[in-house]
């Protein structure tokens, strides 16, 4: 598998769908294409938990028929990669656990109501690792199979990054969108905190938990938002170029030194073109987040299912049953301690990001990591994800194994548009620099 198995822009989601409107397209057409794809590089990939050929065709041939009777949604015929954690009438819905292997919801979660009633097209489930916590499921990094393409939302970056599906939905706890994303070259975009609803989604922290989306570009990112949270999907670029703020962060020196050159040399690229960057340290209690993120996180899934975990424990691999003993051990008095610490933070980087269009700073510590056995670190994911502010990964490059590199941006809670419209220029300002930049 090499690079090429990327699809790249023009193979995005607002692509497709202007071709499908204009007739130049039809949506069977669009979809044995993929499904083509799907058989011949799927062996490597393993992006699928569950895939229905006939199913997908069937409702493809219904979007051409919504088409040419002039009813079709906004979405219509648009394929999309669905994580299996995210619950789906009628179809299985396995939490990456031998526990769920037979069920199969009797409602959608809200964010597929959403997504089907814009017409897009559940193509089928992608590979969540084991409850959407550490233990990783069976896909591989599409630019090289001995590479993880991280987690926990393994094959939804992976089969937008393999040109299977043009747009994937995911979740984000730490930095299961981001990160993935980062490591597979695609587009991952996590939006503030409550955008979009959770429900239906197999919960393990009802005070990180989001969704996440994957694409080929900033636009298919946020065209697959709008969609979900049955919002606007007009977007312009900034008018002017941003003001960004280059955050290193309190892990700075835990990044390869690829992915610090990376940043470096996109931070120099878009000033060059009339960005303000400005360096800023986030002051020393930054560094409570990870410790925070920790607490409440295993903590609350511990809550969340300890009524069943005595069950579950046959089936449970030995990452899980250690994550779930560990939040055991948490006390309610820490637990809170860690809740005041993150409401702290929120308000500290709120007033700290209010000068700034978006805050530029790494997705992930680099490359995809060799093996399959971990999914990677999410340090770089956490300050945001426990402030609960939108975030943006755009791929940035390559490393010295010839995987992706990317960078990070991160707006202010609530204001995900500015965040998309300052993502769409530094997007479109990065497609301009030499490679060996």
């Amino acid at each position: 598998m090499t690079s090429t198995m990327y699809p790249g822009h023009g193979y995005g989601a607002c692509a497709i769908l202007a071709h499908l409107r204009s007739g130049a397209l039809g949506a069977e057409t669009l979809m044995n294409g993929l499904l083509a794809r799907i058989r011949r590089h799927e062996p490597q990939v393993q992006a699928w938990e569950w895939l229905d050929p006939g199913r997908a065709l069937e409702l493809a041939r219904e979007s051409d028929r919504l088409y040419a009777a002039g009813r079709a949604g906004p979405l219509q015929g648009i394929p999309v990669g669905i994580k299996d954690i995210i619950e789906t009438a009628g179809i299985p819905t396995r939490m990456g656990s031998p526990l769920f292997a037979g069920h199969v919801p009797a409602r959608s979660a809200a964010v597929i109501e959403g997504l089907e009633r814009a017409g897009a097209i559940v193509l089928g489930k992608t590979v969540t690792t084991e409850f959407a916590t550490q233990y990783p499921g069976k896909t591989r990094n599409p630019w090289h199979a001995g590479h993880t393409p991280g987690g926990s939302s393994s094959g939804s970056a992976a089969a937008v990054a393999a040109g299977f599906a043009p747009l994937a939905l995911g979740t984000q706890t730490r930095g299961s969108t981001i990160r993935p994303a980062a490591y597979c070259g695609v587009v991952g975009y996590k939006p503030t905190l409550g955008a979009v609803s959770t429900e239906g989604v197999f919960p393990t922290s009802g005070t990180l938990d989001h969704i996440g989306m994957f694409g080929a570009t900033v636009a298919d990112a946020a065209l697959l938002a709008a969609a979900c949270a049955d919002g606007p999907a007009a977007l312009l670029p900034a008018s002017d170029p941003p003001v960004l703020a280059l955050v290193r962060s309190p892990f700075w020196d835990r990044a390869q030194p690829a992915q610090q050159q990376c940043i470096e040399s996109a931070a120099r690229h878009l000033a060059a073109l009339g960005a303000r960057v400005e360096p800023l340290e986030l002051p020393a209690e930054f560094a409570q987040a990870l410790p925070a993120i920790n607490r409440i996180q295993r903590y609350e899934i511990v809550q969340l299912h300890n009524d069943k975990l005595q069950g579950w424990r046959p089936l449970l691999s030995p990452q899980f049953l250690d994550y779930v003993e560990s939040g055991s051990r948490i006390g309610a008095a820490e637990y809170q301690e860690a809740l005041a610490q993150r409401d702290a933070l929120m308000a500290r980087y709120d007033a700290l990001a209010q000068p700034y269009s978006a805050i530029l700073t790494p997705p992930a510590d680099g490359e995809a990591p060799a093996g399959l056995q971990a999914t990677g670190s999410a340090d770089f994911c956490v300050i945001w994800t426990l402030c609960g502010v939108p975030c943006l990964t755009l791929p940035a490059g390559l490393g010295p194994q010839g995987l992706p590199l990317g960078i990070q941006l991160a707006g202010r809670a609530g204001r995900d548009a500015q965040l998309l419209e300052t993502a769409l220029w530094c997007e479109s300002a990065l497609r301009t620099r030499p490679r060996d930049a």
